[in-house]
């Protein structure tokens, strides 16, 4: 058995259709289809019942492709752990952040690593919504300055950032020359969320439910910091964000005006539990200190 039929059979299982598991996996679909008999073949059972729409997984077919996840997901944190020596040899620093990150704390926290230890390479990764806590899971950064809430198991974590939210309004909007506001100030107001997220994270930020217990008017989705703005900016809807959201992103069209009643962001520094290598020791030291 092999890693490669693994990967086929989740994606089998997870589209129902051999074609569209083909078309994801690059394959053609005689391929994977003999893929897959010779999988069957092996283990002596029968994973999927074929049919006119598709295929459906067997109770066989169900226990093996969980299975399947996590031995894939075993193999990947394999290589991970490999890669993180390889690159503490080389001496790279892959440190993540979503928008802002933890405001001038992300910056000046690289740029005093990379003083201390000039011989390391640092580099910065941006994630969209969220997306900052899968990328630590599956080893593509480092160490990352994860926005909360977010499922932190199996990661260390350590809060090293708060800051207020503000709201972001249309220039021309009526509120947009209030000095502050609250919630309850713009509860009537479309609000930009994004279908990315997780869905706690996505009501943390919209503050779902209202402080008299109503649900938002949610506005258009978006999948990045960028075409939120865009959106905002074209009176689509307004935007809760930090409010180093308003220094990193200010642009003709939009105003930031401060959100008095919410509660305020934090930001936790954060690496996998089993990844501590020196090079990540070195720069939590390094943000502590800031």
């Amino acid at each position: 058995m092999e890693l490669r039929q693994l990967r086929y059979l989740v994606a089998i299982a997870e589209e129902g259709n051999l074609g569209r598991a083909a078309a994801r996996l690059f394959v053609s679909q005689p391929a994977l289809s003999y893929a897959l008999k010779n999988l069957e073949a092996e283990l002596g059972v029968r994973l999927f019942d074929r049919h006119a729409g598709g295929v459906t997984a067997t109770a066989a077919g169900l226990d093996v492709a969980e299975e399947a996840r996590r031995t894939l997901d075993q193999a990947a944190r394999v290589t991970a752990a490999a890669e993180r020596h390889r690159r503490d040899r080389a001496g790279v620093l892959r440190v993540g952040f979503e928008a802002s990150g933890a405001g001038e704390l992300t910056t000046r926290a690289r740029a005093e690593f990379a003083r201390r230890h000039p011989d390391v390479r640092v580099e910065p990764k941006r994630f969209d919504w969220g997306g900052e806590v899968p990328a630590l899971r599956d080893g593509r950064v480092d160490v990352a300055f994860v926005w909360l809430p977010a499922d932190l198991t199996g990661l260390h974590a350590e809060i090293v950032h708060t800051e207020p939210r503000v709201v972001g309004l249309p220039a021309a909007h009526p509120l947009a020359a209030r000095p502050h506001l609250t919630i309850m100030d713009v509860n009537d107001e479309p609000l930009m969320w994004t279908e990315r997220a997780p869905r706690a994270w996505v009501d943390w930020w919209a503050v779902n439910p209202r402080p008299d217990g109503s649900e938002p008017r949610w506005g258009p989705t978006n999948d990045n910091v960028e075409e939120m703005l865009e959106q905002v900016a074209a009176g689509a809807a307004i935007c809760f964000a930090p409010s180093s959201m308003a220094d990193y992103y200010t642009r003709p069209g939009l105003a930031w005006i401060p959100l008095t009643d919410a509660e305020p962001l934090r930001v936790a520094l954060a690496w996998p539990e089993d990844a501590a290598g020196p090079l990540v020791l070195a720069f939590a030291e390094t943000v502590r200190g800031l």
